[in-house]
């Protein structure tokens, strides 16, 4: 894993979970529960207040040493200087994200249960694959179910794999197991009190030190 990216707790943020009044105490606290990666998730707010957030959300994830990626929105990314976007089966290229925001940006593609969407998005140049949904999801509840052999069988593109979908700390680890380097949580991390986002972001980054391979490398 590379450009920043490393196993682990990739929070997701959500309008109805995280609402712009507790958005920066959500997240900081789920970075100081150890979450890897952050990915900026809102679809209704008015453009000006998206880059406001958004631009907030980036000077605290720098300070934190932690990528935040911008869903959906390549423009979103380059104005608030995030580092990289998610991009949906119905959002821009990858490649065409790739053109505009450079060689070193992140870009996440999700495949939902599909190897041959796989192939292509790594064709395009994407730096991780996201599969999903694996339980049922109140965030995104019609997205197609996806069996965990998808996870193992995608390790042979070489790509960070992320598993997203009703994650939560009692179902996360057969995903990491099966070969999920990133477990995208939105309301298993933020849908519970909010004085408990930490300790839940910690209870998540021990299930990769207990079940992923690379933290029981030799060193």
């Amino acid at each position: 894993m590379d450009k920043g990216l490393r196993p682990g707790l990739y929070g997701v943020t959500d309008s109805m979970l995280t609402p712009p009044e507790t958005l920066i105490a959500s997240v900081e606290a789920a970075l100081r529960g150890g979450a890897v990666l952050i990915q900026y998730r809102e679809k209704q707010a008015p453009a000006p207040e998206r880059l406001r957030q958004a631009r907030n959300l980036q000077a605290l994830c720098r300070n934190a040493g932690v990528p935040l990626l911008i869903n959906d929105d390549p423009e979103l990314a380059r104005r608030c200087g995030a580092a990289g976007v998610h991009l949906g089966q119905g959002d821009a290229a990858a490649s065409e994200a790739r053109q505009q925001l450079g060689e070193n940006a992140i870009i996440g593609v999700t495949c939902h249960s599909r190897l041959a969407l796989a192939q292509e998005a790594c064709a395009a140049g994407a730096d991780y694959l996201a599969f999903g949904r694996f339980f049922p999801s109140a965030t995104k509840p019609k997205a197609p179910a996806a069996d965990v052999s998808v996870l193992t069988q995608a390790r042979a593109y070489g790509r960070p794999i992320s598993a997203i979908g009703g994650i939560t700390i009692d179902n996360g680890a057969p995903l990491i197991q099966a070969g999920a380097d990133l477990l995208a949580v939105v309301g298993g991390l933020f849908g519970g009190p909010a004085d408990t986002i930490e300790q839940r972001a910690k209870t998540f980054s021990r299930l990769f030190e207990q079940h992923h391979p690379l933290f029981s490398m030799p060193r």
